[in-house]
Order: C-alpha cells, then structure tokens, then sequence
C-alpha cells in the first residue's frame, strides 16, 4: 500500500531535463564546499564487506542485510547499509592526519526501508569521516563542524537558485541546538517525529543531539547503534520542508565513541558480544584514531534544493504499484 503523500497543487519547477542538470550542479557544487572547508578527500570505498568483522552498519538492530555468498573468497558479503565503522578504520589504514578526513560516494541498499516520499530501498550519501585529536571531543567542535555543513547548504542552494531562477528554497543558516531529552521535555505529549516536526516549523534549520539513550520517559528519542557515535556527542541535522511542510532530516552524524564510550553503550545495549569482532578489539584497545563523521544524503539534499516532493523524482528505484499510480495520475516523473 502506498504511503505517498502529494500536495495539493504540486508541480515541478523544472523539466526533467533540467532536473537531471541541477542534481549534477548540486552534486558537484556542494560536494566542493563540503570538502575544502572540512578539509575531506575523496577515497574509494565497499559495496559490500565481510559480515563477520563487524564493520557494517546494522542501523537499529533489525534490518537486515543483504547477504551473498562468494565462493572463491570462502566467506559471505553484506551490502553495506553504510560505512559508519568502515570509514573509520580507513582514517588509519590510509593515514589521514589530525585535522584532515575522507569522503566518499556511498550506495547502499536497505531491504527492509519502508519506501514513502522520503525513503527508498536504495541509499546514496556523501559518507565522511574526520581525524580529530582527542581534545576535540566536545560540544563546541561538534556544533562548529555542524555550522559548516550547514553553510555548505546554504551556498549550494544560493548557487543553485542562480542558475535557476525558478527554484525558491531558501535553507536557514542559522542553527537552533536542542537535545533530544529538551525536546522531550518541551513536548511530552507528543511522539518523537511529532516532537521534530513542532521544533523544525519554528526554527526551521534544528541539530538534535544526543540520540540513542533512553529520555526520562524510559525511551530512546530513535534508535542509534552502539557502536560509531557517542550518543551524548552526536545529533540529526533537521531542516524545514516548505513543499511537504514537516521536518526533513539532511544529515545524522557524531563524534564517535572512545575507548569509554565503546564500553559504556555496548553495556547499555545489550551488545557485550561485539567486544569479540575485530573493528571492537582495536577500538576498545585504543588503535583507531578519534573521529567525526556522518552521512549526507545525497538524494535527499536535491529534494530539498530543488523542491520535489518524492525522492523517486531525484534516484532510481523500485517503487510498489499504488505509488507508480498516484504519482502518474498528478504527472510526477518517477526515475
């Protein structure tokens, strides 16, 4: 059954011709901006990884991966669902220096997404990861780094809108800071993305931080693996929709665990077996250097920009009959 929502009056600034120029101007664009501020180069990077070393990303525990058998390898592939653990092990193997980092195009296909205006079976995002030293650790590095990719937006979408004039999105640059436990307490009686959409239609352009603990209410804002981000170091980069008017989540990303935190969360998890898996020994043994990272959505980040109202406008996918339906019927061009 389709969840796709249309809105009333919808219809596409550009034609698809055009549409298919300004992705490859976006893309270009703010992956330069990105970059030379965050002082971020480019690496190749997996499809897929060896499932037994714990490298790839299991989201909240329960999707699953998509696994194949390579019999000339003598093990198993994952498709990976993103390089979150992957990216950091680079940052040693590739000697990337403090104050430097990497990125790279990351394709990633999630079996179990259910598919709406946002989500697809299939992920694009700009992964990127960061050598800090250990004193960068803090709230003040993790809010200065998120200013800047939020002002790598913001010129990207200025540039854009130059070049097509038909294009009116304008992002916020300035930063409302709330953690998720603030929000809570602001909004009680509200569910989580309920929460997210109440901050984001007033401050337009939020970071919500630390996600993946429990709140005072007993209950994680949303689920985040244990082991990549400190959840009390790490947030959502949020911004307002016009065109769907809700919440629109750009960017999840963190500092990543130390040694402490590793240990902590895993506790709190229920995960103590992952201690075993070699990304985990060398992490909680103090051999992968201190990181910040995140993914951005690349596929997401042109919706925004350019004003569609489903991701399908954007990527190609698979999409279920009721959705190819509907957006035939209101003359919206699935790729």
């Amino acid at each position: 059954m389709s969840k796709i929502v249309i809105p009333a009056g919808y219809k596409m600034p550009l034609t698809n011709n055009q549409l298919q120029r300004a992705i490859e101007f976006i893309h270009a664009d703010f992956q330069k901006n990105l970059t030379e501020r965050l002082d971020l180069h480019r690496v190749s990077a997996p499809l897929f990884v060896d499932g037994a070393t714990g490298l790839n990303d299991d989201l909240n525990g329960v999707e699953r991966p998509v696994s194949f058998d390579i019999p000339d390898v003598g093990t198993d592939g994952q498709v990976v669902h993103s390089l979150a653990k992957w990216k950091r092990l680079a940052l040693k193997r590739y000697e990337f220096k403090a104050g430097t980092g990497l990125y790279t195009d990351m394709n990633a296909i999630r079996r179990d997404e259910e598919v709406d205006n946002l989500h697809s079976v299939y992920v694009d995002q700009w992964d990127w990861e960061k050598h800090i030293r250990r004193e960068d650790r803090n709230l003040q590095y993790l809010k200065d780094t998120v200013r800047t990719i939020v002002a790598s937006i913001c010129d990207t979408a200025e540039d854009l809108r130059k070049n097509y004039p038909a294009l009116t999105f304008r992002p916020d640059r300035d930063v409302f800071f709330i953690t998720t436990q603030e929000l809570e307490d602001r909004f009680p009686d509200l569910t989580p993305n309920e929460r997210e959409k109440a901050v984001c239609q007033k401050h337009r352009t939020v970071f919500l931080m630390q996600i993946g603990g429990k709140l005072s209410s007993g209950k994680p804002h949303d689920g985040r693996a244990p082991d990549y981000d400190d959840w009390t170091l790490n947030g959502d980069i949020l911004m307002w929709n016009p065109v769907l008017e809700r919440n629109f989540e750009v960017s999840s990303m963190g500092i990543r665990v130390d040694e402490a935190a590793l240990d902590r969360q895993l506790a709190l998890s229920g995960h103590d077996e992952r201690r075993s898996l070699p990304f985990h020994k060398m992490l909680l043994n103090g051999e992968l250097p201190q990181s910040i990272g995140g993914g951005i959505g690349q596929s997401r980040l042109c919706m925004l920009l350019l004003g569609t109202c489903h991701i399908g406008e954007v990527q190609a996918s698979l999409w279920d009959k009721d959705t190819i339906a509907a957006c035939e019927e209101a003359g919206i061009i699935l790729l």
